[in-house]
């Protein structure tokens, strides 16, 4: 059954480092693929910029590796909206690291006696480790907030309230507002004041490292930053440490995803 984190469309935006998620070599492309093929993956097809989407499987690659296969979904009418449609962003697992590409419109062909969807292969193929999206999330009961100081052009210093979304011992996951805080990659935030319900607060100095996207089934999109703790007493990171302990045992020890 496709998981929460499977279902999560995600754009990069902006990060520190574009190579630690994007592939753009053929040859690392197929070889992803065919790590996919041989798992027998399943995948979650949206069907361009809506919140449609249909569940398949990467049958194969054709014999000259220049286009992938996907299997038909059961729904017809999903069939031919895939083919009618601008894109597919195709979505996955691979050993625990989430996989994300975009394909051209697919016509229909057999592949190995059975009918299936073909596209070009992707051009672009996006990574994310297993850490980067499957953090331990902020508890509905109490959500995280986070005051960030920021200064704007003219030095005057005003305070964001940010929303955490998720949090490890290494830094959190906050929602950027869509308009009048601009975060870029490398920026330090200093002296920030975070709060751990039944633990205080206390103050960190946060690093943004990446800007993604997110877009879930519904459609709802919002901006995520993760941002890196830098600087941190071994005191504070102590005080992190004890809340994120206390929260996985009251939810038994299970992690869950963004």
């Amino acid at each position: 059954m496709t998981q929460l984190h499977d279902a999560l469309k995600f754009e990069l935006l902006k990060t520190d480092d574009h190579a630690k998620y994007e592939l753009h070599a053929p040859m690392e492309i197929r070889q992803i693929l065919r790590g996919l093929i041989a798992k027998r993956a399943m995948m979650t097809a949206f069907i361009g910029d809506s919140d449609h989407s249909f569940l398949t499987t990467l049958l194969g690659l054709s014999p000259n590796e220049e286009n992938l296969v996907l299997d038909l979904s059961n729904d017809e009418e999903m069939n031919r909206a895939a083919e009618t449609a601008p894109n597919l962003v195709c979505i996955t697992q691979l050993d625990s690291i989430k996989i994300q590409f975009t394909i051209a419109p697919p016509r229909r062909m057999r592949f190995e006696g059975r009918p299936g969807l073909v596209s070009p292969l992707p051009e672009l193929l996006i990574r994310l480790q297993r850490r980067e999206y499957f953090r331990l999330a902020a508890p509905a009961a109490h959500a995280l907030s986070c005051i960030i100081p920021i200064a704007d052009p003219a030095g005057q210093i005003t305070s964001y309230t940010a929303r955490i979304l998720d949090i490890s011992g290494g830094g959190i996951a906050i929602v950027v507002p869509p308009k009048g805080v601009t975060f870029e990659p490398d920026q330090v935030y200093a002296d920030c004041r975070l709060t751990l319900p039944e633990f205080g607060t206390v103050s960190v100095n946060l690093k943004v490292r990446n800007l993604f996207r997110l877009t879930n089934r519904q459609g709802i999109t919002m901006l995520r930053a993760g941002c890196e703790f830098v600087g941190t007493p071994e005191s504070v990171a102590a005080v992190i440490s004890r809340y994120i302990l206390k929260v996985e045992r009251g939810r038994g020890g299970r992690w869950r995803n963004l």
